[in-house]
């Protein structure tokens, strides 16, 4: 899967995305504009990489945070959820863990949320990844393009 079929995906569709990230640093959001074509769809993205951006920026509650932590699915479903709201999208994914290379919050390296946003629900995907920061960063760009053509294809 690819930042290319993404877009040919959302521009058939005639869909809006958007991207709330934090491990990865914008790097979803880069690959997804790489590519000629994404203003058709791409309308933003946060890169809310301290825990204070995502409360202040993003809206998360502080009660979600210091009950779950940041590298959880409850963070990661809020995050979705309130970057579809905030960037006015169809779809938003999120981005949320552990990439190393130290443990956090007690969360092993490897530890990462995908968030998606679509219609009137949020899914929250986990994964345990394995390699370097870079390597978990790329796998999880690429897990999910994988969720986002699934989710999309069978609606």
């Amino acid at each position: 899967m690819t930042a290319e079929r993404i877009n040919q995906i959302f521009r058939e569709k005639g869909l809006s995305l958007g991207s709330v990230e934090s491990f990865t640093g914008g790097s979803f959001a880069s690959e997804i504009t790489s590519v000629s074509g994404a203003s058709h769809f791409f309308k933003g993205a946060y890169v809310t990489y301290a825990t204070e951006e995502k409360h202040r920026l993003l809206g998360i509650s502080w009660d979600t945070i210091d009950k779950y932590g940041v590298v959880s699915q409850e963070v990661a479903g809020e995050m979705a959820g309130h970057g579809k709201f905030l960037l006015n999208v169809d779809v938003c994914v999120s981005f949320t863990g552990n990439a190393g290379p130290e443990a956090m919050e007690n969360k092993p390296v490897g530890e990462i949320y995908i968030g998606i946003a679509f219609r009137d629900m949020v899914q929250v995907f986990a994964y345990n990844l394995n390699g370097s920061r870079k390597e978990i960063q790329k796998q999880a760009i690429n897990i999910a393009y994988e969720i986002l053509e699934k989710i999309l294809v069978k609606n």
